[in-house]
């Protein structure tokens, strides 16, 4: 059963459904008795292949796989099956949105998902009588990688009682459009993602597929203006962006810095790990350069990261006031979270100082780390987190800076951090270790301090350094007999 091009026009109305599938609904704590609706402008429309701009100045561009019905006649006050009838097709839809600006919409959606390009269709139509509404499956892909992967044969509210349902109040016409909501999966995309959704019926005879609706992700490059509403980011809108509270700057999977692997990381010195780390090929991993407000104490925790830009007096009237970036990703620490920030090194103003390093601290972050400057340093430095800093400067951040972007991979004092590395910090210096090397460098790290002890214990004892550092054959079968000694 081959399906047919869609081709993009304007339909008269676009009108998407809030929730509809159980998993999303269970995502978002909260399932509706009756489906609720908003409108999307006909110049959201685009087709397959294009790209749609993350509005620059924000940073919580969501995707929404959902299949989209295509309405063939015009209907008014229509019963459930008549309802179905009057589908002609169906194809790919992807509700983006942008959840920075749904503050000032008040519940519309019209900025944040109304935008043009926010409602790419197709590229495939797959015709509606010949398939079962309830045996449709909905796929997306971002960067290759399945993000959702649902069915409609258990949809909180059928297709035909939607259509039904709109068409008590509203005339529906023929091109009309509707998106019938998204599974759980939904989550935050950045320039140079790719965004793929397909929709397709399996058990249908010939499997009719509408193909893969690609869309690339790039940034703006125009900023609001004045008079515009700026982008606003709260815990609520992280949580609904991320699709969950708990998928916020996620982790990587199957990684727990627990406070078992924190003691253990602890027992070694970041020299050690150092070693290990260029053992396993990574020999750029340390931030240069910084002195820290606290050199005896021991810094392990997870990073997060946030990007300064040059001052631009535009861009900063508009992102550098108000509840910005650097106040949000501060009041966004969780105990045992690393802050760490790119300010290019620049050094002629402050990044971060006593009243943000405190609010850090009551919020059980483990360290703030800056290769640009701190004002208040004597302030800062009598907290107890410990601060590492490029220098000191009381300044404040907009002589220089503007706070842009929210973990993402940043540099730092010479070293590329992601969201979740971990971050180990002594009098030495300041290691980025990969969460998935972790476990591996920590245990090679207590190894070689156990066998340099040994070796301290034979130099201390009178013997030569020869074939005793590094150990050659004879001191290895040494060294293994004193370790059984020592259990």
């Amino acid at each position: 059963m081959p399906t047919t091009p869609f081709t993009p026009g304007s339909p008269g109305k676009i009108i998407a459904v809030h929730i509809n599938y159980p998993s999303r609904a269970a995502q978002r704590g909260r399932t509706p008795s009756f489906p609720s609706y908003f409108l999307k402008p006909a110049t959201s429309v685009a087709a397959s292949g294009g790209s749609i701009e993350r509005p620059l100045g924000t940073e919580l561009l969501a995707f929404e796989g959902e299949i989209a019905l295509i309405i063939g006649e015009t209907l008014r006050r229509a019963t459930p099956e008549q309802g179905w009838a009057a589908v002609s097709g169906v194809t790919a839809a992807n509700d983006f949105g942008v959840y920075d600006l749904r503050q000032a919409d008040k519940g519309s959606n019209l900025r944040s998902k109304g935008g043009d390009g926010f409602t790419p269709l197709g590229p495939g139509v797959i015709a509606a009588a010949e398939i079962d509404p309830a045996a449709l499956r909905i796929r997306t892909w971002v960067n290759g990688e399945l993000a959702q992967d649902d069915t409609t044969d258990d949809l909180l509210f059928p297709f035909g009682q939607l259509v039904a349902d709109l068409s008590q109040l509203l005339t529906l016409e023929p091109g009309d459009i509707i998106l019938t909501g998204t599974p759980a999966g939904a989550s935050v995309v950045a320039p140079g993602d790719t965004v793929e959704v397909e929709v397709d019926a399996p058990t249908a005879p010939g499997a009719p597929s509408t193909g893969r609706l690609i869309t690339n992700v790039v940034e703006g490059t125009v900023p609001l203006p004045p008079f515009s509403a700026p982008p606003q980011v709260d815990d609520v809108q992280l949580a609904e962006a991320w699709g969950s509270t708990e998928a916020v700057a996620p982790t990587p999977a199957g990684f727990d810095l627990t406070e078992a692997l924190k003691a253990k990381i602890n027992s070694v010195s970041t020299a050690t790990l150092s070693v290990q780390l260029r053992k396993r090929g990574l020999d750029n991993v340390s931030i240069d350069g910084l002195s820290s407000t606290r050199p005896a104490t021991r810094l392990v925790g997870r990073a997060r990261t946030l990007r300064y830009i040059p001052l631009r007096e535009d861009l900063f009237a508009g992102h550098g006031g108000g509840y910005n970036a650097q106040k949000r990703v501060v009041d966004s620490l969780q105990p045992g979270d690393v802050l760490v920030m790119e300010a290019r090194g620049e050094l002629g103003s402050g990044t971060v100082g006593d009243i943000l390093a405190l609010r850090a601290q009551v919020l059980g972050a483990a360290g703030i780390i800056t290769d640009g400057g701190v004002r208040d340093l004597a302030i800062v430095a009598g907290l107890d987190i410990p601060t590492y800093y490029g220098g000191a400067h009381p300044a404040v951040l907009g002589r220089r800076h503007v706070p842009w972007d929210i973990d993402l991979t940043i540099a730092c004092g010479g070293a590329a951090v992601q969201p979740g590395d971990v971050i180990v910090g002594d009098a030495d210096g300041l290691l980025v270790i990969p969460p998935d090397l972790v476990d591996e460098v920590v245990d090679a790290a207590i190894e070689q301090e156990r066998e340099e002890s040994f070796i301290a214990e034979r130099i201390g004892a009178g013997e030569r350094i020869e074939g005793l550092f590094p150990l050659n054959a004879e001191w290895k079968v040494r060294y293994s007999e004193w370790k059984s000694r020592q259990r």
